[in-house]
């Protein structure tokens, strides 16, 4: 069977960075380590006046074919994920096309190209849908350029600004990959629910604590339905696991109930047991309340314990460098995530090849996914290429006055003209308006 994965990535991230503790938290008046140690984040990434969804996945996608060497009759199929989209009919698939075919000799007109929403979850979706196409057989032996790209952007005072960013990543979907080939096998959580949406509106509203709630409990229906395929996980199964990160203090939540799940009825448990006792089951419960209450006293004693401790550092946590840094990417965040973990492997000199990893990613509204990766031969020379460390060094550093400027500049409400911050080179930008209203883009050399 042909295997088929993420055969290369690419971040772009935007070229502004927001210093939480430093510059966020005394403008709020509050302590720092709200942020740092509550949320999980040190910066966001912003993008400049020239920057939006289109230039940073067109730029992401042009690192990325001119590092693999590829040309337009390469790739038969553009899938942009996206929840930031400013056009309700033309996808934004086809503004990055058109960018990059200023650069390449050759077109994308017989190119697919679509545009995926479903909240953060769409990049994932985007990901199934060229897997599918090329198990199909349809691809012609052609590969599929998946990108995710998202201004996330919260309305000023709103309680989701701490956790704004802006990036888009660019991920080559080949037969024979060199980074991670995907399972078959998925599993879904799904249901119609309202914690976060944008109903004709820019920024979102956001029912903060509904949200994380429904997060949990779709994930672990995912995990569930991916067991009934795959079979029973085990925590030693995975060299990592890389979940949606909307902020790191979630996926501390997602990484706990994860792992009760997968230690229930294993000698882990056993082990723990004269710790801090054995999981509860609901059928020694005759009030469903008293069942929920030992849950949380059991997995508050389960989050002390040397042994989860030691798993989540080893595991979760360095899914989160990155996130970290750039905040909220939306469609991104899972494959940030990825990214994030492979590049921790590669720092430590881990042998990786052949390892699994656990994906978990999710979307307001809702729905969760999980599914495994297997880790390819050639992942150590794909996170040789990357240059994150230094592009995230790179950014502009705002300050309060910055960042209220170049907030009003992404507003679309308001008409704010301001000087860059950077100056573009060798990548794409926004040039204007044309005659129907339509965004145009020009490669600043």
């Amino acid at each position: 069977m042909t295997a088929v994965g993420i055969d290369a990535v690419e971040i772009w991230t935007g070229k502004l960075s927001l210093d939480l503790p430093g510059t966020f938290a005394p403008q709020k008046g509050e302590d720092p380590e709200k942020y740092t140690k509550g949320l999980g984040l040190n910066a966001s990434s912003f993008p400049d006046s020239y920057e939006d969804i289109v230039t940073m996945a067109a730029n992401a996608a042009y690192r990325l074919m001119e590092r693999k060497g590829l040309t337009p009759d390469d790739i038969g199929r553009i899938d942009v994920a996206t929840e930031s989209a400013f056009d309700n009919s033309k996808p934004v698939s086809t503004y990055v096309a058109g960018c990059l075919e200023q650069v390449y000799d050759g077109d994308f007109h017989h190119a697919n190209k679509g545009e995926r929403k479903f909240a953060c979850i769409a990049g994932t979706q985007s990901l199934d849908d060229a897997y599918n196409w090329i198990k199909a057989g349809r691809n012609r032996g052609r590969a599929a350029l998946v990108i995710a790209t998202d201004t996330a952007l919260y309305a000023r005072g709103d309680a989701g600004e701490a956790t704004q960013g802006a990036g888009a990543v660019a991920m080559l979907i080949t037969e024979e990959p060199s980074l991670v080939e995907l399972s078959t096998e998925q599993g879904y959580g799904s249901a119609d629910e309202t914690d976060f949406l944008k109903p004709n509106q820019q920024f979102p509203s956001v029912d903060g604590k509904r949200s994380v709630q429904v997060y949990l409990a779709r994930m672990r229906e995912a995990l569930e339905d991916f067991e009934s395929v795959a079979g029973a996980s085990h925590p030693d199964q995975y060299a990592y696991i890389p979940f949606h990160t909307p902020f790191p203090g979630m996926v501390r939540k997602a990484g706990l109930l994860a792992y009760r799940h997968m230690i229930r009825d294993t000698a882990i448990e056993d082990d723990l047991a004269d710790e801090i006792g054995r999981q509860p089951r609901e059928e020694a419960f005759d009030d469903a309340d008293a069942y929920h209450e030992a849950v949380r006293e059991y997995m508050d004693a389960l989050k002390g314990t040397e042994t989860y401790q030691e798993w989540y550092a080893e595991t979760i946590d360095p899914t989160l460098t990155i996130s970290r840094e750039v905040g909220n990417w939306y469609t991104g965040s899972v494959h940030v995530a990825r990214i994030s973990a492979l590049k921790h492997g590669y720092e430590n000199g881990l042998d990786l090849a052949g390892s699994k990893l656990l994906v978990g990613s999710y979307g307001s509204g809702a729905q969760a996914e999980g599914h495994a990766e297997t880790v390819c031969e050639g992942w150590h020379e794909e996170l040789e290429a990357l240059d994150i460390d230094a592009r995230l060094e790179s950014r502009y550093d705002l300050t309060w006055e910055d960042y209220e400027e170049i907030h009003d500049v992404h507003n679309h409400d308001l008409d704010v003209d301001i000087d860059a911050r950077t100056t573009p080179e060798d990548e794409f930008v926004f040039d204007g308006w044309g005659r129907m209203g339509e965004r145009k883009y020009r490669f600043a050399e």
